[in-house]
């Protein structure tokens, strides 16, 4: 078919060729940048954003740290590769829609009513008839049918040889080009609100408006004004902290290299911190009674922020982020672990550290948190595990098996409130800090009430806890009395010769010897102080002692056909000579000997295990909570964000235009009425931007208006 018979001419062709695919680029370019933005978020999800330098390092090393800082992985949203794909997406897409505005304006406008008979030929939807009526009347009558049926017509009169002739041009589903347009727009609308609500504005401030990151310390108000935003400031989102009973008007806005303070026009006086939990311990409700000082104004507005619903103030929305400690006060009583140092007090508050020395050795210690209510299960299962081995004792073990697959076998759940527990950890003079967690109050497990003793080296580790059996009165002391007394030599070798007198009264001299003797070696090497293990291989642990040394010590000296024999002997040995050396340190403590019976055995065989798993607890002391005094504080996150409106703006228009573009079908009917003996000769046809089944179908009820009867009977 050539160009003339078409009904268009070749130049045309070319230009919508060139435009066809210079649209079809620009969407490709479009496409491409849309996935690596949609990337991006993904990362900038996943990664916490704005988090300190040390927490990165600590998460991924320093090798991976400077990799992902190279690359601005740690600030996404305003990293400079991240705005300049933002900046060609909305240029692209500004530019298509310049660009296709006119002509698809242009093209709502036009019916196209000077479409050549020929043209109509090469339609896949077309048909024939012959009609009685005259061109005109049937013009008409078609016209009428179809503007009923919701399509917009245009009738025009053509002059041919035969006489007039009329086509009748009509278009539906106009709304699809105008999802177009809508569905860009709304890619630019939505990109120009979240570039509003984001860092760049902050960011801009500090290139080009003489404003610093701040990275030391010390209180707010020394802070100098180049580390300080106005609270004219149009765009920001940052952290407020308040601690119950006062109030606080500047917020801290996180950035790669430190922080920026951010000045509020209004001051968040926190009354009373509100939080509620579930049976299993997991809070239920964050709630905040504030009051916010109008710092313009003067005036006080009291209000109630909960998590997803914020309380708004000049523009600006406070929104319950989290709660922290406020400096709660806490009271610790420091129990020596290992010497006989007297027990003192030390208190502090959470948040700050205080300096504790012998005149040897110096510790800072740091006070970190406070819990004052701690919700575990304690049931069969969940307390399952050796008390032998301190790194494998963890409380949360039950709790974190019962998530997961459904086929998991769950035993009966005893979830009790095991109260208070303070964390502080413990700096040495080169820097290296532990942390600690220790319960105020003793919980039951396996029948016996114990004390735990947590302890990590990093803050990636789960806490390792230690066991420490409760004597009589329900505290630490007894063990702690023990622990002092294995470390004394002089109290050792009395404690066997007890024992050896008591278990040998009735034996030769030489028997007795014997005992002494090896009550002697199973005392010194259960204390790490015997010079047979300095031989000894003692693996990953940081000093060798415990029952680790005397399994060591039975592989270094004893055939393996006898070590089982041996070992309950050797057992048994220590066993009574700690008891003598429990005994032996309640008599210094001015105590009565300690009863024979079933507590006082379950007592020493908790202290068996425990003393063996000290070895692995790396520090001199334990700080038990005595008593605390809570602070609540209370974290807001407070952001102005005037682009969360246009992105809202832009997500419905983008609904609308996505859907105008999937479910609405641009089609346009042409019917050709040509003069013939005794009527009309009529050709119809039907164009449509999608190939669907519903063209046929419709169609196939438009053609019926080509046969009068039809047509009325189709109408009625």
């Amino acid at each position: 078919m050539s160009a003339s018979t078409a009904g268009i001419e070749l130049p045309r062709v070319h230009r919508r060729l060139a435009a066809a695919v210079e649209l079809l680029s620009s969407m490709r370019f479009a496409i491409a940048l849309l996935s690596v933005i949609c990337i991006a978020s993904v990362v900038g999800t996943v990664l916490k954003q704005h988090e300190p330098v040390n927490n990165y390092v600590n998460q991924f090393g320093p090798f991976w740290y400077e990799v992902f800082a190279a690359l601005d992985l740690y600030s996404v949203y305003s990293a400079w590769w991240f705005l300049l794909i933002l900046a060609f997406l909305v240029v692209s897409t500004t530019l298509c829609i310049v660009r296709n505005t006119p002509k698809i304006l242009a093209d709502l406008r036009q019916f196209k009513e000077h479409v050549r008979e020929q043209s109509l030929q090469a339609f896949h939807h077309k048909a024939q008839a012959e009609l009685a009526e005259a061109p005109r009347a049937a013009a008409e009558r078609i016209g009428q049918a179809l503007l009923r049926r919701g399509w917009k017509v245009r009738l025009q009169e053509r002059h041919t040889a035969d006489g007039p002739g009329w086509m009748v041009a009509a278009k539906a589903g106009a709304a699809n080009k105008l999802g177009y347009l809508a569905a860009h727009a709304a890619i630019v609308i939505i990109c120009i609100g979240g570039l509003l609500d984001g860092d760049l504005i902050v960011r801009m401030q500090l290139w080009f408006g003489g404003k610093e990151p701040f990275r030391g310390g010390g209180l707010m108000a020394e802070v100098p004004d180049k580390h300080r935003l106005s609270d004219a400031n149009p765009t920001f989102r940052g952290n407020l902290l308040v601690t119950e009973g006062t109030r606080a008007g500047i917020a801290v806005l996180q950035q790669p290299e430190g922080v920026v303070l951010q000045e509020l026009p209004f001051e968040v006086e926190l009354k009373k911190f509100i939080v509620e939990y579930y049976d299993t311990g997991m809070p239920r409700l964050f709630a905040s009674d504030i009051v916010i000082h109008d710092r313009y104004t003067g005036q006080a507005r009291p209000a109630r922020v909960e998590v997803n619903h914020p309380v708004e103030h000049r523009g600006i929305a406070i929104y319950q982020s989290s709660f922290d400690d406020g400096g709660s006060l806490v009271k610790l009583r420091a129990l020596p672990m290992g010497a006989a140092v007297r027990p003192f007090e030390v208190q502090g508050r959470i948040g700050e550290a205080t300096t504790l020395t012998n005149g040897e050795q110096r510790l800072r210690l740091e006070f970190t948190g406070l819990r004052v209510i701690n919700v575990e299960n304690l049931s069969a299962a969940g307390s399952r595990g050796s008390g032998a081995d301190v790194r494998q004792v963890d409380l949360r073990q039950a709790i974190e098996a019962r998530l997961g697959a459904g086929n998991k076998t769950v035993q009966t759940r005893e979830l009790r409130n095991v109260g208070p527990s303070v964390t502080y950890k413990l700096r040495d003079e080169a820097g290296q800090a532990r942390e600690f967690h220790n319960y105020m109050l003793p919980i039951e497990l396996e029948g016996q009430r114990v004390y735990l003793l947590g302890v990590r080296e990093s803050p990636q580790e789960p806490f390792r806890y230690l066991r420490a059996p409760v004597d009589e009165n329900d505290g630490l002391d007894g063990f702690v009395r023990l622990r002092a007394a294995l470390a004394d030599p002089g109290l050792r070798a009395l404690a066997a010769q007890r024992y050896a007198a008591q278990a040998s009264a009735e034996q030769p001299e030489a028997v007795r010897t014997a005992l002494l003797g090896s009550a002697r070696r199973a005392i010194d090497l259960f204390a790490g102080d015997d010079p047979e293990l300095e031989r000894l291989p003692r693996g990953d642990a940081p000093r060798l002692g415990g029952l680790l040394a005397l399994s060591a010590f039975i592989e270094a000296h004893i055939p393996d056909a006898e070590r089982e024999r041996f070992s309950d002997v050797l057992l048994r040995i220590l066993n009574g000579t700690l008891f003598e050396l429990y005994q032996l340190s309640r008599a210094q403590a001015g105590l009565a000997p300690a009863a024979r019976d079933e507590a006082t055995a379950a007592f020493m065989t908790q202290a068996v295990l425990a003393l063996s798993d000290a070895f692995f607890y790396p520090a001199p002391l334990v700080l038990q909570l005595s008593d605390y005094e809570q602070v609540q504080a209370s974290v807001f996150q407070v952001a102005r964000a005037p682009g969360k409106t246009i992105v809202y703006a832009g997500c419905v228009l983008l609904i609308i235009g996505v859907f105008a573009m999937l479910y609405v079908r641009e089609r346009r009917l042409w019917v050709w009425l040509a003069p013939a003996p005794g009527g009309a000769r009529a050709l119809m046809a039907l164009s449509s931007n999608r190939k669907l089944l519903d063209n046929d179908r419709e169609f196939e009820t438009l053609s019926r208006l080509l046969q009068p009867a039809l047509a009325q009977e189709t109408a009625r």
